[in-house]
């Protein structure tokens, strides 16, 4: 049988600052986990007698977890409330972490890399659900930008954690940095989480369940447009991240301190855009500034290709990368936060889906500048205008349901209900279905 309409949840009075520093943390987890040691592969090669491809290996593994433990964790956390997973795979996040710092087998790193990503997904896909148990309205997207601020710094900042690790230490030594927060995570999460997730609310029904809950999830037009929508413009991220060596330093000549400037660049454009999506979400509809956004990246985007086609120099193509990515800061906490909105009853499996399919599309995306090969700057630009442009056709798509739904609206606003015609309350029925069920 569907799932019985569940209450909404309750609104806290105010947004508590400790508690949102506390998810941003266990969401900062994924990031951490895959990009941290990114400085660290070739001793990692030379130390454990591995070609780089058998290195690399290891992060796609990482990814690979992070997006299944996304998927499963998420799933049941629907159905056995957020707390007790999220406290198991922190638990395994820490052995695992530490047993790592004693590897000197390359298979064996990564195996346990893959298990390393399937209990980072906790954090990440269990702070949203958290917030969707919590909060609603205006106050889901303002948390959601916090939190999606962090997604964005994170693999930015990751890399820089790692090289500054390793100039006191080995490879080893940012595993057990990883242990250390995975340790004080667990902590702090064991003593200052409540459960947000009443046994009332909890999904009932075993497997089936699940897989009914992420098939409907799937065929959901609306849910599933969002979601690559999402994991397109994310996946631009993901192609600044892996290209960016190559593009600066390599291709413009910047050394590493400079390099390190342009990098700072990004990451501010991206706390700044998130931050300020926060303050416009009381005055806007979160779908008014997706649409915005998107509209904007594709603008940019699109510059930035024609400059790298002409040749441009580095100041307008570091401008125009900046510009994107500061788009990126409104686009990641809109999307989630209009795609949860619609899903109160299976929050952990929405947010789930929302993270497999961004870390999952993202990392098959982020390759690409590699394999494209020639000038590294147009193989960048053609790759993130290429995802801005997939994330801009789908919002097209998206915005019918929204402009159906505010149709039905008005209809009903507009007459009592003995005057409304069966047609009326079909269609309002069929736009219902599409944005709640």
């Amino acid at each position: 049988m569907p799932p019985s309409p569940v209450p909404a949840p309750t609104t806290p009075t105010r947004i508590g600052v400790g508690f949102v520093l506390l998810l941003s943390a266990l969401t900062a987890i994924g990031p951490l986990t895959f990009d941290t040691y990114l400085a660290a592969f070739p001793e990692i090669a030379q130390d454990l007698s591995a070609t780089p491809a058998m290195v690399q290996f290891t992060l796609t593994a990482s990814l690979a977890g992070l997006a299944l433990g996304q998927v499963l964790i998420g799933s049941l956390s629907d159905a056995y409330g957020r707390r007790r997973p999220l406290l198991a795979a922190l638990a395994i996040y820490v052995a695992v972490s530490a047993a790592m710092t004693t590897l000197d087998s390359i298979a064996w790193l990564t195996a346990l890399r893959f298990v390393q990503g399937f209990s980072a997904a906790a954090g990440m896909v269990l702070s949203l659900a958290i917030v969707r148990d919590k909060y609603s309205g205006i106050q889901v997207s303002k948390v959601i930008a916090r939190l999606m601020l962090v997604v964005g710094v994170a693999p930015i900042l990751a890399p820089t954690i790692g090289a500054q690790l390793l100039q006191f230490g080995s490879w080893r030594m940012i595993f057990g940095f990883l242990a250390i927060v995975g340790a004080v995570l667990l902590a702090l999460a064991s003593v200052t989480l409540r459960e947000s997730l009443p046994v009332e609310r909890r999904r009932t029904g075993g497997t089936r369940a699940a897989v009914r809950t992420y098939r409907d999830l799937l065929t959901d037009r609306p849910f599933l447009g969002l979601a690559l929508l999402s994991a397109f413009y994310m996946s631009a991220l993901f192609t600044y991240v892996a290209a960016s060596t190559f593009v600066f330093q390599d291709g413009f000549g910047l050394d590493a301190q400079q390099f390190g400037f342009v990098f700072a660049g990004g990451a501010a454009a991206i706390t700044i855009a998130s931050q300020f999506y926060g303050a416009l979400v009381g005055r806007f509809e979160p779908e008014q500034i997706l649409t915005a956004a998107i509209a904007a990246g594709l603008v940019l985007a699109t510059a930035l290709l024609i400059v790298a086609l002409a040749g441009g120099g580095l100041v307008p193509v570091t401008a125009l990368v900046i510009g994107v990515l500061a788009t990126a800061g409104f686009v990641m906490p809109s999307a989630p936060a209009i795609a949860l909105a619609a899903n109160p009853h299976r929050a952990g499996s929405a947010a789930a889906l929302l993270g497999a399919l961004q870390f999952g599309i993202g990392a098959l995306v982020a390759p690409l500048t590699g394999l494209l090969g020639g000038d590294p700057v147009l193989a960048m630009s053609a790759v993130m205008f290429t995802m801005v442009a997939l994330s801009a056709a789908l919002l097209l798509v998206v915005s019918r349901s929204w402009r159906r739904a505010a149709v039905a609206g008005v209809v009903a606003a507009d007459r009592t209900p003995t005057e409304l015609t069966p047609a009326d309350l079909t269609a309002a029925s069929l736009t219902a279905a599409d944005l709640t069920r």
